[in-house]
């Protein structure tokens, strides 16, 4: 049953997201985007923070310093991933707002699209086999980090869609390399269920490192995005949509510590 729900999950994060961006104009897109990073940031921040790094520190089968270690090292490790362009997290584009050089889109995709589907997808993988240990953990909380992973996964796939489009790639095939790098996520859902499966006594150690992605994927990269100067009216509207991301993460902990009350 675990199984099952680890490839729904895992098939939702990546369908729902193309169906997004295949459904919704350039114009609409690039504004939803902007809503999406706030919503996601406070999703993602709250999620680690209130939901999975609990979980983990009350398993009471690993040390505090050696998982403080372990989240140290997931830090490093996602930013050694994104220095050598392995790990993207693409919600910048021409027209974005942020100024960027005719050609950018076209260079982000890199030669044929391949810099965006390998970068993607193994994204979309590490989304997967984190999706996979936390249903192993707890189902509410395998629910909780899909959710967060589904809020981020839209902005994600919605970027890299529009630098497709707008480096000359058509709307087909747009969508045929987000479906396929969206994918990934089950193969990393069904491969982390088979190997974490194997071994109870790692559970604690792979939350800790799933919330490291999801704190550095927050503070790297969707944060510095919101720093931008911005019209009053624009900057309550992206605090706003944090304080939402920020309130469901609190809601579902409520849930999950409810559970475990009884």
């Amino acid at each position: 049953m675990t199984l099952l729900y680890i490839v729904l999950a895992t098939f939702a994060g990546g369908l729902l997201s193309v169906l997004v961006a295949a459904s919704l104009t350039v114009g609409v897109l690039t504004r939803l985007v902007k809503s999406l990073v706030s919503l996601s940031a406070g999703i993602l921040l709250g999620t680690s923070l209130l939901n999975v790094l609990p979980e983990a520190f009350e398993s009471h089968t690993a040390e505090p310093q050696t998982l403080f270690a372990v989240l140290l090292g997931g830090l490093l490790f996602f930013w050694l991933l994104e220095k050598v362009e392995l790990y993207r997290h693409v919600h910048h584009h021409e027209g974005d707002g942020h100024h960027h050089h005719h050609h950018f889109d076209a260079e982000q995709a890199g030669r044929g699209g391949l810099s965006v589907l390998v970068g993607d997808s193994i994204h979309n993988f590490c989304d997967g086999a984190i999706i996979a240990a936390a249903f192993l953990a707890d189902t509410k909380l395998g629910v909780a980090t899909a959710l967060a992973i589904v809020a981020h996964e839209i902005p994600q796939e919605v970027g890299d869609y529009i630098v497709l489009l707008n480096a000359g790639f058509s709307r087909a095939k747009a969508l045929m390399f987000n479906a396929l790098s969206g994918m990934a996520a089950v193969l990393g859902g069904v491969l982390g269920w088979l190997l974490i499966g194997q071994f109870d006594l790692a559970l604690p150690y792979l939350l800790v490192l799933a919330s490291s992605s999801f704190i550095y994927v927050s503070v790297s990269d969707l944060l510095p995005q919101l720093q931008q100067r911005l019209a009053i009216r624009e900057t309550i509207a992206q605090v706003a949509w944090l304080a939402v991301g920020l309130a469901l993460s609190l809601g579902v902990s409520t849930l999950l510590h409810g559970s475990h009350a009884h």
